[in-house]
């Protein structure tokens, strides 16, 4: 039995024991009584009885070890040219002093703050200051519209919000005020102020009495000690990207969250306490609550705040000049950042002006991520990629290739074995385990390990219908895929991307793997579009890499040859076109359901998500020429 066996049965078999083990890496100002309480399930709550402060284990204890000159943060922003490193005891004032603001503003344990602020330092400051009072922090990714802030105002009834005057995506300034002050006016629920950050690029006037300079409110601020929090008390509520409607907050403890988030950094991502660990995502986004802002610090190492972008900030060698830079051994992004990088700079030429040998891993996640981005990685990093999967309402992952326990072979397309603590199936509708290698859904066996979502903000009924009641004692993932005869773990495609041609289910995630190693095209997407004869048509979205001189035509032919030889004609697919860009959200994501609400000619409600909206005028353009969107199909 290797290294992974022995860790991950133990996990499974004896959860209270292994997961107890693990808590020993958290200080507590009380142990707990049970490690797991299964008295409520599906609602599971670990370490109960037990007392801690995820701020004190993230910020505090590292000073008082002998931390307090290591750099807890590098702040790299190449879009206002700034780079500025942030001591452990440095922090410590600045989440102290934070805290203390809030509390001069009534904010007390239990009471949420609403966090709508850009990738800088200061994000982390607040997140960690609210953890320090017991505050419960629900951070709303900057410049979202005020209608998409102002449902999520509604729904966790913050006392205040902490916000910036603006935000830079790329060359473009993006005041968040007047959108922060439209959101507070469409709320039905009334907040009793803001703290505002003011940035030189962009200041904002403040309401006397209701806005408040942070500068100022911090700097007169009582400095605020730790406070003892239960371990199942909320830590932060985070709502699902892409919500319409009533959003749904996925609701994170404060002792299961530290336990987990300490135990991966060693033991799946092999980073040792002292070294620099960059995810490059947003604190938006789940990835930036777990590996930008709590595990790093729990841990710590170093996590790198990067203000900018894969390409274009300057140009697709930013993310090589951060490595080199900051000396930074492990990585973690999302594949349609390399995506992006590999379609600017193909032979990766910009690689070769910065110094990588420091370079250990690369990690992605955040979807699936094609073989051909993969290889392409690999061939030019020469270090280990390791693809994973996991989600919001994970924390963290489902199922990688461990490399702090043990490496296993990469199979391209497979996420490789399930996490510590994840019992994961593929199953039929049934419930009943499907073939190893046959897609079904994927789902895990309850209980879930400690980390995972409690339940939805105030939603225990919607909780139970989204994750829980379709296949008793399991959660449901939402996703679809296989595992193999090896126990690898291969994620196909959301549930919902199955599609029916002819009565056959197929994966669009299987097609989209084969279009995208072709050697022109940069990324794919493939929809499942209404058809009257066969129920489901499969149409093909490519993106070409910079400089194909081949013709849009020629290329489409040969993908749609590819699938047709790897699926075989029951595939019927024949559709292919050629666009510039992809709608996708700013986490990253490709927006399926939209592109096939528009090959369908369905209303659809703007996603809140979306990184450009003028992107979907295009797809409707390129669906029209195929036929789709508006047209009858064939």
């Amino acid at each position: 039995m290797g290294r992974y066996a022995e860790v991950h049965s133990q996990s499974i078999n004896d959860p209270e024991g292994f997961w107890g083990k693990a808590a020993e890496e958290i200080d507590w100002y009380k142990k707990w009584d049970k490690v797991l309480d299964g008295s409520n399930a599906p609602f599971y709550r670990w370490f109960v009885g037990g007392e801690l402060n995820t701020c004190y284990n993230a910020v505090d204890r590292h000073v008082e070890r002998g931390r307090a000159d290591q750099p807890a943060i590098i702040y790299d922003s190449p879009v206002t040219n700034t780079v500025r490193k942030i001591t452990y005891g440095e922090f410590q004032d600045l989440t102290a002093k934070f805290g203390g603001a809030l509390r001069s503003l009534g904010v007390e344990k239990g009471d949420r703050v609403i966090i709508y602020m850009p990738m800088v330092p200061e994000a982390l400051v607040a997140m960690l200051g609210c953890a320090r009072i017991g505050a419960i922090h629900s951070v709303v990714f900057g410049g979202f519209a005020p209608n998409e802030l102002a449902t999520r105002i509604n729904d966790a009834k913050p006392k205040v919000i902490v916000s910036a005057s603006c935000g830079i995506e790329g060359a473009k300034v993006i005041p968040y005020k007047p959108m922060l002050d439209g959101a507070i006016d469409q709320a039905e629920h009334k907040v009793d102020g803001t703290i505002v950050m003011q940035r030189p690029q962009a200041e904002a006037p403040l309401k006397p009495g209701f806005d408040h300079d942070w500068t100022e409110i911090t700097g007169k601020a009582e400095p605020a000690d730790c406070v003892p929090v239960a371990a199942t008390d909320p830590l932060y509520i985070l709502y699902t990207s892409g919500t319409t409607g009533n959003p749904k907050g996925i609701v994170r403890d404060n002792g299961g969250h530290a336990v987990a988030m300490k135990y991966t950094m060693k033991n799946f991502y092999n980073c040792d306490p002292g070294e620099v660990f960059w995810a490059a995502s947003d604190v938006g986004w789940v990835v930036g609550h777990s590996y930008i802002v709590y595990a790093p610090l729990l841990h710590g190492a170093t996590t790198v705040v990067f203000e900018g972008k894969p390409v274009g900030t300057p140009d697709a060698g930013t993310f090589w000049r951060v490595i080199s830079q900051h000396k930074i051994p492990t990585m973690f992004t999302a594949p349609t950042a390399f995506r992006a990088i590999k379609r600017e700079d193909p032979n990766a030429e910009l690689m070769k002006s910065y110094d990588l040998s420091h370079f250990r891993a690369l990690f992605l996640a955040g979807e699936r991520s094609d073989p051909d981005t993969i290889k392409w990685a690999e061939n030019n990093l020469k270090v280990p990629v390791i693809d994973h999967w996991w989600q919001t309402e994970t924390a963290w992952v489902i199922a990688g290739n461990p490399l702090g326990t043990e490496l296993f072979p990469v199979k391209y397309g497979s996420a490789c074995k399930p996490g510590f603590g994840w019992d994961i199936h593929a199953v039929g509708p049934d419930g009943h385990d499907v073939p190893a290698g046959d897609v079904g859904s994927l789902v895990a066996k309850l209980p879930m390990p400690p980390g995972t979502l409690m339940t939805l903000w105030q939603a225990d009924d919607r909780c139970r219908k989204a994750y829980f009641d379709e296949f008793p004692g399991f959660y449901m993932t939402g996703d679809a895929g296989f595992v193999d005869e090896d126990g690898y773990v291969h994620v196909m495609t959301r549930v919902d991307d199955v599609i029916n041609v002819a009565g056959h289910r197929l994966s669009t995630g299987g097609m989209e793997e084969i279009l995208s190693a072709h050697p022109d095209v940069a990324e794919a997407a493939v929809i499942g579009a209404a058809d009257e004869l066969k129920g489901q048509m499969p149409v093909g979205f490519i993106v070409l890499k910079s400089g194909v001189s081949k013709s849009h035509s020629d290329v489409c032919a040969e993908c749609v040859k590819m699938v047709r030889e790897q699926i075989g004609a029951v595939a019927a697919f024949k559709t292919c076109t050629v666009v510039d860009r992809l709608p996708k959200t700013r986490s990253g994501k490709v927006l399926r359901g939209t592109m096939k609400k528009i090959a369908d000619s369905e209303e659809f409600k703007m996603p809140a998500t979306i990184d450009d909206p003028v992107i979907l005028d295009e797809i409707r353009e390129a669906l029209q020429k195929v036929g789709y969107a508006g047209v009858k199909a064939a």
